[in-house]
């Protein structure tokens, strides 16, 4: 590794940018006064968010969604999957698509230590 390799911005892996999603959508649920009965951080491992609030249970699928893709624009079949497993409990199913960008030019990806822009708006009840 070279110095000039150390003095390179990092873009976030997608793994970071999911943190940061995942981040957004449990502040909001906390600012909500939603309590949190599972948290599952893992990509793809769905729901992300079990929560409670006034005894009724809820699912959460937090989706990073990299600029210029749509953060509301939703996988058919997770939905689906997804949505007949809430039933199942008897739960009600939220999306959170969280649009992340660089802040500086959307069409840089989003570098570790700098600015980026965000893209949510808010809970999509799905059933």
């Amino acid at each position: 590794m070279t110095l000039e390799d150390n003095l390179l911005p990092k873009p976030l892996s997608e793994k970071e940018l999911h943190q940061l999603a995942m981040n957004i959508a449990g502040e909001d649920l906390k600012k909500n006064n939603y309590e949190f009965l599972s948290v599952n951080s893992r990509l793809k491992k769905d729901p992300q968010f079990v929560c409670i609030k006034n005894k009724n249970l809820y699912f959460v699928i937090v989706r990073a969604v990299k600029y210029p893709n749509n953060p509301d624009k939703k996988d058919k079949i997770l939905i689906d999957k997804m949505n007949e497993h809430a039933k199942k409990f008897d739960a009600t199913l939220f999306y959170a698509g969280i649009g992340i960008a660089n802040s500086e030019n959307y069409d840089l990806p989003v570098f570790k230590n700098s600015n980026y822009a965000i893209k949510f708006n808010g809970f999509e009840k799905i059933c």
